[in-house]
């Protein structure tokens, strides 16, 4: 039970938390410009990759007649997996009640915004004419899987920013009144607009609170919807590896272990770098560690159920399709997914030294590097067994290996989401200052009653 502070040691606690919490927005050494120039330099490459494919077309990739989808498809499956972290802990764990997941919502939110964000960008780059992009919404036709992903892309990005900047509002409103004369006038009026006038009265509150109720609701299922929808594109067709019904549940069970391991990734991140120790603390880990083995149980059934039944049956197309990944030219990379990137962490973190700080970073960034494997595997090598006749063409028309733009327009991808989320960090803080401030006693009069009317 949350014991209320005293006035006085109720404002001491309150500077204490806010000037913890807006370390971010105040971090500008050296590291952090040499940082910022990678990131931006990086993404300057890719942007002339993509114009450089744009010109020459989609024949500069390793994408052919039959091998269709690539690395592109692999990077927005991936991404779209990543950006349903949001759904886990801004919402389902916020209606739970779970207050210790409360310090890292934000942090889910800004992983989300970026994910979901790139998973769009990515379709546009994977289209040889993207300056027909706008037909898709123009002539669409509603029997189309693509309007249907279309559809839940753009609406869960919209529900996500707005369960970002919904309980940002306090903050801003905080920061408007704490930093005026501190920070750069334009940074000061950014914070001035976006906090909408909030004043902390229980009329406001009231008002926000409630939208983020009826948000956290809608995001349920537009979030499972968005991964079983890019699920249904693959199962929507006769192939095999992709010819399943469990693919929707499947993608999405691999969607939350994705997307905890990358929430790990940037907790740690924050934790070292701006100094909130004391706030993404061991517990935290320690949960979230356990959440990983469970999601990782959750998306091991479903990878024994996958391979399992076909294998039960070894049809003669299904035999030569897990003949490839258990033994072939895919096999590496499929017992890397596997072992490296389940078994291991699951039995790993069941031991509590290995739910602690570094250790659990690096297992999850093992298990997060073996998520973006796991989308190429389930992509190419179906791609590359068609199962009809393949006669008088190029030897590489059959096989895929991504090319150097590929690969160049893949690291933009990656290093605009981490551009995305340094971004995010260094305008608006890290954790939610009024809710986190209020788990500790501090009552909201006392956070804003000096700049009441």
């Amino acid at each position: 039970m949350i014991q209320k502070k005293s006035p006085e040691e109720a404002r001491k606690s309150l500077d204490l938390i806010f000037h913890d919490l807006t370390r971010s927005l105040r971090v500008k050494d050296e590291l952090s410009r040499f940082w910022l120039f990678i990131l931006i330099m990086f993404c300057i490459v890719g942007v002339w990759a993509w114009g450089y494919q744009i010109k020459e077309g989609l024949g500069i990739t390793g994408m052919r007649d039959y091998v269709s989808w690539g690395m592109y498809i692999s990077n927005f499956v991936f991404f779209v997996a990543v950006s349903l972290i949001g759904l886990l802990i801004s919402s389902i764990m916020h209606l739970l009640k779970i207050h210790w997941a409360q310090p890292i919502s934000r942090v889910a939110e800004q992983v989300a915004i970026a994910a979901v964000g790139l998973a769009g960008l990515i379709i546009v780059m994977d289209m040889g004419r993207p300056d027909r992009f706008l037909n898709v919404f123009l002539h669409g036709r509603f029997a189309s899987p693509i309007i249907w992903d279309v559809t839940v892309i753009t609406t869960y990005l919209v529900i996500s920013l707005l369960l970002f900047y919904l309980p940002l509002i306090p903050d801003l409103a905080l920061m408007r009144d704490r930093l005026k004369g501190k920070i750069p006038e334009i940074q000061y009026k950014i914070y001035d607009i976006l906090s909408l006038g909030y004043r902390g009265n229980a009329q406001q509150f009231k008002i926000i609170y409630h939208s983020l109720r009826t948000l956290m609701l809608l995001i349920i299922p537009v979030g499972l919807a968005i991964h079983t929808v890019t699920s249904w594109l693959f199962a929507a067709t006769l192939r095999p590896g992709w010819d399943t019904t469990i693919f929707g549940p499947y993608f999405v069970a691999g969607a939350f272990v994705a997307g905890t391991a990358a929430v790990i990734q940037v907790m740690y991140v924050y934790r070292v770098r701006y100094k909130l120790k004391n706030y993404f603390n061991d517990e935290i880990f320690d949960r979230m560690g356990k959440t990983l083995v469970f999601v990782c149980l959750v998306y091991l059934y479903f990878n024994i159920n996958e391979f399992l039944v076909p294998g039960y049956k070894m049809k003669t197309a299904e035999g030569i399709h897990l003949t490839e990944l258990f033994t072939g030219k895919s096999a590496p990379i499929f017992w890397f997914t596997q072992i490296g990137g389940l078994v291991l962490p699951i039995l790993l973190l069941l031991i509590r030294y290995f739910r602690k700080p570094f250790p659990l970073t690096f297992i999850a960034l093992v298990t997060l590097v073996a998520s973006w494997f796991k989308r190429y595997i389930i992509v190419v090598p179906t791609l590359e067994h068609p199962f009809l006749p393949v006669q008088n063409v190029p030897e590489h028309f059959v096989h895929y290996s991504p090319t150097n733009p590929e690969i160049t327009i893949t690291l933009f991808a990656f290093f605009a989401a981490l551009l995305i989320l340094t971004a995010l960090a260094k305008l608006f803080p890290v954790i939610t200052i009024w809710e986190y401030a209020e788990h500790q006693g501090i009552e909201k009069k006392i956070m804003f009653n000096e700049y009441e009317n």
